[in-house]
């Protein structure tokens, strides 16, 4: 049974999410009551106006979620817009949006759904942790290695190639890139190669001229003239189209560009920093990621452990989501019981740390007192077989694991629960492993 328009507007008023939805000239004609708390302004004051005068950013010229969402026919999911009004403190919110479609399916506007994040904005600024860097948890000796090529490259402006799993925070380790390089105070722009249709993403990397297609009404610079002197990321590079490569590995070896339906070639100075969660010996191989664009943009080559590689990391990055999900929901929770360090070290995590950060934010919302206990984490990580690579395994011993060991040993000040905790293990477990690799009290 279709839904009447009074139902629908009462649904939307009883979610969280602010919403709004906008015509073709992108004036708002409908919100939500979320919306009207979020922005703190009247009926009267938004609907009518048009959208760049009641969510002022620096996106609503260059990179509009809706305007994204019109061009392409996608939905724009997970975009963050800051929002600076005249006379009052600027914040943060988080929007997705996507098409708006009458019954014959043209498209008459857009929608936009957003949630205030200024508040974890703030709380990211109050998560200090010594095991960071710029951003990045990670005390093995695997992500060190990382942290002490991203250091050794600052001084350089060549391509970066990012490689590794879903969830194992790419784009974390390109914005440590850019914080550490000599263009860190330059513009950076970001862009999701998988996101955009083979027709729409030339224009958005290169720009258009007016008139080149359809809705083309004026001149527009693309993503790559954005980044001029700075840096530009592209992410899921692999997904990106034979065709689309071939105009990137221009850039790389010419420093040069055209916009959509012009002739002449622009002069431009971006560094490149790419990434992808594919295959990539088997992209090549199969012809879907072009070689020559490949040994272009590997001059630097970073490949990020999988969590399961490097599971030191993993009581480190659990303590910091943890502190995180406290700030957000107000809870309390200041350890982990043994057994559940025990569940997570035992899980192999295929999802990697997006899976673990959504892990931590389930038991968090259900946790009552201030003990992270085994029962409130999910099913199926309690269904979890121990992961056979463990490199502190007790019965498997590695010619790094002594120095290795000891390095975690001095970290903590020899304290064997706080080692214990960090490698997963139990403390009986620890002691034989010290016994056999003839480690000695300190």
């Amino acid at each position: 049974m279709a839904l009447n328009d009074k139902l629908k507007e009462h649904i939307l008023d009883s979610i969280g999410e602010g919403v709004i939805t906008v015509d073709k000239e992108f004036r708002i004609n409908f919100v939500n009551k979320a919306a009207y708390k979020i922005l703190g302004l009247s009926e009267e004051e938004i609907v009518g106006s048009f959208c760049r005068y009641i969510l002022p950013s620096s996106r609503c010229f260059n990179n509009c979620p809706i305007a994204d969402a019109l061009k392409s026919g996608k939905n724009v999911f997970g975009q963050e817009i800051k929002i600076n009004r005249s006379g009052k403190p600027p914040f943060h919110l988080k929007v997705n949006s996507s098409v708006l479609y009458d019954e014959t399916d043209e498209p008459i506007g857009g929608i936009l759904s957003f949630h205030d994040i200024t508040e974890l904005k703030t709380i990211k600024k109050e998560l200090g942790t010594g095991d960071s860097f710029h951003g990045i948890i990670g005390i093995s000796k695997k992500m060190k290695e990382i942290f002490s090529l991203i250091e050794d490259v600052k001084n350089s402006d060549a391509p970066v190639l990012i490689l590794g799993e879903s969830g194992t925070g790419k784009e974390l380790v390109a914005n440590a890139v850019k914080q550490t390089s000599n263009r860190k105070n330059n513009t950076y722009i970001k862009v999701n190669c998988s996101v955009f249709s083979e027709h729409l993403l030339p224009s958005e990397l290169f720009g258009h001229v007016k008139g080149a297609f359809t809705d083309a009404f004026q001149d527009r610079k693309g993503r790559f003239e954005m980044a001029h002197r700075g840096t530009i990321f592209l992410d899921e590079i692999a997904e990106m189209p034979l065709q689309m490569q071939t105009k990137i590995l221009r850039v790389l070896q010419e420093g040069t560009f055209e916009r959509i339906g012009e002739s002449i070639s622009r002069k431009i100075d971006t560094r490149i920093i790419a990434a992808t969660n594919v295959d990539i010996d088997k992209a090549l191989y199969n012809g879907t990621f072009r070689e020559d664009l490949y040994y272009r943009l590997n001059v630097i080559q970073i490949k990020i452990p999988p969590l399961r590689e490097r599971i030191e990391d993993l009581i480190p990055l659990a303590r910091y989501f943890i502190k995180k999900f406290n700030l957000i929901y107000n809870k309390h929770i200041h350890k982990m019981a043994d057994d559940t360090i025990e569940i997570l070290s035992n899980h192999k995590w295929p999802g990697n740390v997006r899976e673990l950060e959504n892990t931590i934010e389930f038991a968090i919302v259900r946790a009552n007192g201030n003990i992270l206990t085994k029962e409130i984490l999910p099913a199926r990580l309690k269904e979890s077989k121990p992961i056979s690579a463990n490199k502190f395994n007790i019965y498997e011993s590695s010619g790094n694991e002594k120095s290795e060991l000891l390095e975690i040993l001095e970290k903590t000040k020899w304290n064997k629960s706080e080692t214990a905790k960090l490698l997963g293990i139990g403390r009986t477990t620890l002691w034989r492993k010290m016994k056999k690799l003839g480690i000695l009290e300190k």
